[in-house]
């Protein structure tokens, strides 16, 4: 089974809105998804209990008896909480092989990705590559000054960046419908579909994949 964490220590950054999207793009894949919310606010789990049976299903995993995906599932997604450091991000990240941080085109996000990025960088799953990092570009707006900033920040790291996803109320619709915007009609979402489609081939890649 393979198991990717959605992680950033600020809240605020999209991690529900990736976990949740990369939960529904992998389903219309194929695969067999499982979606674990250690969030405490649940909006992930809330996003699922909208969810109809006419979409490719996406399983709820019940935190309470531990981070278990049902027997079968070929993809789990864990949703952490914002303020997990140190030992606890730790421990998350070395039960995935793949760890996805989105970060926003704001100078106090952009901060605050650098703190907890230099941190990530110097743990252990991270450090002997057991677990492979991937950064996302999120809520982009091309062609503004922040926007290059951003581009600027992120080419720091030796980290890739496997996508930008634009800032579109697209996912604010989809969202209050159990849905990512995979689930949209190409002719509201194909710029969407897309860019997520980056995202995916980067996921199934053997680069994303770390040394478990």
């Amino acid at each position: 089974m393979r198991t990717i964490a959605v992680i950033n220590a600020k809240g605020g950054c999209g991690k529900t809105t990736i976990a949740t999207g990369l939960a529904s793009a992998m389903a219309w894949e194929g695969y067999s998804v499982a979606l674990a919310d250690l969030d405490p606010q649940c909006s992930a789990t809330d996003w699922l209990a909208e969810r109809e049976e006419d979409y490719p299903e996406i399983v709820a995993v019940d935190t309470k008896k531990g981070v278990r995906a049902p027997a079968g599932t070929d993809v789990l997604i864990i949703d952490t909480p914002a303020g997990v450091y140190g030992k606890d991000l730790s421990k998350l990240l070395a039960r995935a092989e793949t760890a996805l941080m989105p970060i926003l085109p704001s100078p106090v996000d952009m901060a605050a990705a650098w703190r907890f990025l230099e941190q990530s960088l110097a743990l252990k799953p991270i450090a002997s590559k057991q677990t492979q990092l991937g950064l996302i570009a999120n809520r982009v707006k091309p062609n503004t000054i922040v926007y290059r900033e951003l581009s600027g920040f992120l080419d720091d790291y030796r980290v890739p960046v496997v996508g930008h996803l634009r800032d579109s109320m697209n996912y604010v619709r989809a969202f209050e419908r159990g849905l990512g915007v995979s689930d949209l009609p190409e002719y509201l979402a194909g710029e969407d579909w897309a860019q997520w489609d980056e995202i995916v081939k980067w996921v199934k890649s053997k680069r994303s994949q770390g040394k478990k």
